[in-house]
């Protein structure tokens, strides 16, 4: 179990001509989407590198439980990698919890990226290492679909931008929900599996944070549920606001008579706190936002114009 006052660590900052490390924690890689994805880091000035066993397969994993959790200690202790890019979710990067070479980590912090199923390991390695994660574009995902990632929000999480912001609008798909002005550390991630983590180790730590919440196709109830969870559990209790993604697809049907807006406005709306919807990070319809979690942020709503602050540099 990590503790309570564990100290926040820095990974170094990303350069041009760096290497970056890609992993697959979870589902099995499509080598032609890996290439893609290589292909768009190289022209974006990185040098990617991969182990050859990236694109072995076990069922629906990228290989077996032990060859993700060598493959994630191999590149995390690599002098040469700058940053740790997640080729994909899927499934499968909870079997690595137990077994995750923490030791490694702390001597040899990186930056490290992804979203969806890497949730389980960006939220873990926070409040287990203290290190900063970033929530965003994935190799054999964004990187590999043209106008996927969004370089203004990566080049300033992992260059060491301090005081950058994200605000309402077209660039970034959000807008306010409810009013109200917080500060607290940015957390959050795929919603399915924040709450799976519930009951177990790797619980959710969610006491003082501006929590960001995103999901692909789950119905509107589907979230309902999810959320009343984590309401039930307590989780929302000390939270200091809540940034909602972009929830692509999260519909029942073209004619529901109802907003999923709604939906969580009925869940969230008396807890007090600044609420957020639309921003574009982890499953999106394109430009993937990076979003540094385990910094200090503050989020300001008034009426339908929404301002994410980020108050400081995750990378040292």
């Amino acid at each position: 179990m990590p503790s309570s006052t564990i100290s926040r660590v820095k990974p170094p900052a990303l350069h041009q001509g760096d290497t970056v490390g890609i992993i697959a924690p979870a589902s099995n890689v499509k080598p032609a989407d890996l290439a893609a994805g290589c292909e768009a880091l190289r022209r974006a000035g990185y040098r990617p590198f991969y182990l050859d066993s990236i694109f072995e397969q076990d069922l629906y994993f990228a290989g077996s439980v032990d060859r993700r959790a060598r493959e994630l200690e191999a590149i995390f202790s690599r002098e040469d990698v700058r940053a740790i890019i997640c080729a994909r979710g899927g499934y499968g990067a909870n079997y690595l919890l137990d077994s995750l070479p923490l030791s490694t980590i702390q001597a040899h912090p990186k930056i490290f990226v992804g979203y969806s199923d890497a949730t389980a390991l960006l939220t873990y390695l926070a409040d287990a290492t203290g290190l900063a994660t970033f929530h965003g574009p994935m190799a054999a995902k964004d990187w590999a679909h043209e106008d996927g990632v969004d370089t203004d929000s990566w080049n300033a999480a992992l260059t060491g931008t301090a005081g950058w912001e994200i605000k309402s609008g077209p660039s970034s798909g959000a807008s306010g929900l409810i009013e109200g002005d917080a500060e607290g550390t940015l957390y959050g991630g795929c919603l399915s599996i924040l709450v799976a983590s519930l009951g177990t180790p790797y619980e959710l730590r969610t006491d003082g944070r501006i929590l960001f919440i995103e999901d692909i196709a789950a119905k509107p109830f589907q979230i309902d549920r999810m959320l009343m969870q984590l309401k039930l559990a307590g989780k929302l209790d000390a939270v200091r606001g809540i940034v909602f993604g972009e929830m692509v697809d999260c519909v029942q049907n073209s004619n529901q008579g109802y907003t999923l807006k709604e939906v969580v406005e009925r869940i969230v709306g008396n807890l007090g706190i600044p609420v957020a919807f639309g921003l574009r990070s982890g499953h999106v319809t394109s430009r993937n936002i990076t979003l540094p979690f385990g910094v200090r942020a503050r989020l300001n709503v008034e009426g339908s114009e929404m301002t994410l602050s980020i108050l400081e540099s995750a990378v040292s």
